[in-house]
């Protein structure tokens, strides 16, 4: 899921409970139901129709999506905010939602926008979650070209409609290739992030995941790049426990021997979701 090459978030230093009103586009029907299952992985899913999925998700995780925001752009809370799971089924009855999968850009963001205005309506409603947003000096980081330039493959512009999976060989369908992505994926898990066909942006939100801090895309390459990127994560971000290598590179080394592109440190101000109240869901 999510996006944007600055986090366009605006200090403006009043609960965003006053977001809830006759104005803002809002879910129709919602269920919210407690998951006690143990499990680990979670899922997220916006659908056309106007509905939204959340399988195993934590407050958190569902507040970040909300709010357009990394882990460490919320402060505060209670503990049971990343502990705790839900299970949501949500629906704009009557309103139409374009395809994320088939729009523009200008389409998508727009679309995106309206979507997280709902989902921060049903959190102020069912989890009485209210929260206001500052600003603060942060180290922040700038993704640039390297020296010798970037090693990353550009695919060029797509000019027929991708295939439709039906239509597929049967042998394909059994025997997948577990490496392949569709164009204009990522898949990203600790030490390792593999990207076919996408927008350097899309490279630059997954950095800040992986180190901690806002990256801002200032390569100035504008096209769609294929590449995969293996490095030692870092324990201090919560993803070490891994198959990669102990020994291997740190992010920063390997960004710039098997991209070509490197991490610029800098000082910046940063937009953080302050936590002033919530409250356990009730099953419905």
């Amino acid at each position: 899921m999510k996006f944007s090459n600055m986090i366009s978030i605006c200090c403006l230093g009043f609960a965003f409970a006053l977001l809830v009103n006759a104005q803002a586009p809002a879910f129709d029907v919602a269920s919210v139901k407690p998951n006690k299952s143990g499990d680990m992985g979670t899922r997220i899913m916006f659908q056309p129709g106007g509905r939204f999925e959340a399988n195993n998700a934590s407050l958190k995780t569902l507040l970040e999506i909300a709010y357009d925001v990394r882990d460490f752009q919320v402060s505060g809370g209670p503990a049971w905010m990343s502990s705790d799971r839900y299970d949501i089924q949500a629906k704009a009855e009557g309103r139409q939602q374009g395809d994320l999968r088939t729009e523009t850009e200008e389409q998508r963001k727009a679309d995106l926008d309206r979507r997280r205005l709902m989902i921060q309506a049903l959190l102020a409603e069912r989890f009485k979650l209210a929260v206001h947003k500052e600003s603060k000096e942060s180290t922040i980081y700038a993704l640039v070209v390297a020296k010798g330039g970037p090693k990353i493959k550009e695919l060029p512009p797509e000019t027929t409609p991708a295939p439709d999976p039906k239509d597929a060989p049967k042998e394909s369908l059994d025997k997948p290739d577990p490496k392949r992505l569709p164009r204009g994926m990522m898949r990203m898990g600790p030490g390792e992030l593999t990207a076919q066909g996408v927008k350097i942006i899309s490279l630059a939100n997954s950095l800040s995941n992986a180190v901690g801090h806002p990256v801002f895309d200032k390569t100035g390459l504008t096209g769609d790049y294929t590449y995969e990127l293996k490095w030692t994560p870092d324990e201090n971000h919560g993803d070490a426990a891994s198959s990669a290598d102990a020994n291997g590179p740190s992010i920063f080394t390997a960004l710039t021997e098997q991209l070509g592109l490197k991490l610029e440190s800098q000082k910046g101000p940063v937009d953080v979701i302050v936590i002033d109240h919530a409250e356990k869901a009730s099953e419905n």
